[in-house]
């Protein structure tokens, strides 16, 4: 591994490191800016947004509106409309009469924007933030290698911004037993081949992965011979709230509510609030279920079977297949299930990068060791500077549901494009929404 050395004779006014869709559209965002100047890096060859779950007949689970740049600039030339116009596949999109994306046409917009972007460069590994002073100003030294020819050079930045996005969820004790028949759901397309081979296939979970992963199976299940399994701890199998004031709680009106809450009150609201991100969507209940009714018709018995309430609380490797240790949480009634195939529909969680290591002291972190942040995305730091260092997606404990959300990244660009900026470059509207979350000048307080 050589080092190249490299004084700095150029400095970005920002470096984002990670090219998903958060990232990629502040890339695009910033192409519009001129006296910006910026450059991201992914270390992965290509963009490639959750490969393992690009399975036939999905679509994104908001509007096409929620795409790179809509919601903060809807003349940009990276929209999905524009993409659609470029294609020649507007009157296909029209007549199709279906606000949702196919998530496979999603990932080829999101690579078809990052082409165009001379900012965007790919094979570029971040191994170190250093903190670097030249000629009294502060900087990031940003160390990056080529993961083909291995070389590390460094660049220069006045802010950063964090896009690496989340990680697969999956219990300790499961890690190291992880490979081709125990698995997370996110490489579940790689591995499909190992479950239509199998004699039973089991999921774990209840989100739209899990729902997707177990209708892809049932529709496949009369053409090979194996048992499908679906377990939650789940209360039930329950759709994601998708109504239109249920939508509200994804808007600047409630971040600014949410953020104004103390830390203590925000972990309390965030665990009874899975159903607005985690649960599944109607559609994809009803599909299942009309698999389900069509595979019973002259009561026939399909090889399939759902239960909720039930938590596995271990999973051990038995003569080639896995014996699952579960619960009954309702009945506390211990079971034994075994399965060929288990895979882990378990969700993703937060991650704090190794980059971090050579400023980690300058960061400040709370109790649970999590980032505090600002309203306007950059973390709070211990720099005398006006250098800051901005976060995407992973801000959900104060800022709330909506971090992870596609339809709010365009919002959250437009603000930390207009806080580097100084000024408004795109707009970030107030009034939102049409009910009031927190108590308003209207309302006169009174002691308990």
């Amino acid at each position: 591994m050589s080092l190249i050395h490299k004084k700095p004779d150029k400095v970005f006014d920002i470096i984002g490191i990670g090219i998903g869709p958060f990232n990629l559209g502040l890339a695009a965002l910033l192409d519009n800016v001129p006296e910006m100047d910026a450059l991201f890096f992914e270390k992965k060859p290509e963009f490639d947004w959750h490969p393992g779950m690009l399975i036939e007949g999905t679509t994104l689970q908001v509007p096409f509106l929620a795409d790179l740049v809509s919601m903060a600039d809807v003349k940009s030339r990276f929209s999905f409309l524009n993409y659609l116009q470029e294609h020649k596949r507007l009157y296909h999109f029209y007549f199709l009469e279906n606000f949702k994306i196919p998530r496979k046409e999603y990932n080829h917009y999101c690579r078809w924007v990052a082409n165009q972007l001379m900012s965007c460069h790919f094979e570029r590994e971040v191994c170190n933030i250093i903190p670097f002073e030249s000629e009294g100003a502060f900087l990031y030294e940003v160390q990056v290698k080529n993961t083909k020819t291995e070389a590390i050079e460094s660049y220069y930045s006045q802010h950063i911004v964090i896009g690496v996005g989340t990680e697969p969820s999956v219990p300790k004790h499961l890690q190291s037993k992880l490979g081709n028949t125990l698995f997370h759901s996110s490489h579940y397309l790689e591995k499909k081949n190992e479950c239509l081979g199998a004699k039973s296939v089991t999921i774990i979970g209840s989100g739209q992965s899990a729902a997707e992963i177990f209708y892809d199976l049932a529709k496949e299940q009369n053409g090979f011979d194996f048992k499908l399994h679906w377990f939650t701890r789940s209360k039930g199998f329950f759709p994601m709230e998708y109504s239109k004031l249920g939508l509200e709680y994804f808007s600047p009106d409630y971040i600014d509510f949410f953020y104004s809450l103390p830390q203590r009150k925000k972990d309390e609201l965030l665990p009874k609030q899975d159903l607005l991100y985690k649960g599944i969507s109607a559609e994809t209940i009803a599909d299942i279920y009309d698999v389900l009714y069509e595979r019973s018709v002259a009561n026939e018995t399909p090889d399939i079977h759902l239960q909720p309430m039930t938590e596995i609380l271990d999973i051990e490797e038995v003569e080639g297949a896995w014996s699952l240790r579960c619960q009954q949480c309702v009945q506390e009634t211990m079971f034994e299930h075994n399965s060929d195939v288990v895979i882990l529909a378990t969700g993703y969680k937060p991650v704090i990068p190794g980059f971090l290591s050579g400023i980690r002291h300058l960061i400040h972190w709370d109790e649970r060791e999590r980032y505090q942040v600002t309203r306007d995305y950059h973390l709070k730091t211990y720099i005398d500077a006006p250098n800051e260092i901005f976060i995407q997606n992973g801000e959900i404990h104060t800022h709330g549901v909506g971090a992870p959300d596609l339809g709010l990244g365009a919002y959250r660009n437009a603000v930390i494009i207009n806080y580097i900026a100084g000024r408004k470059v795109y707009p970030t509207y107030t009034h939102n929404v049409f009910q009031t979350f927190g108590l308003t000048e209207k309302c006169v307080p009174v002691s308990v």
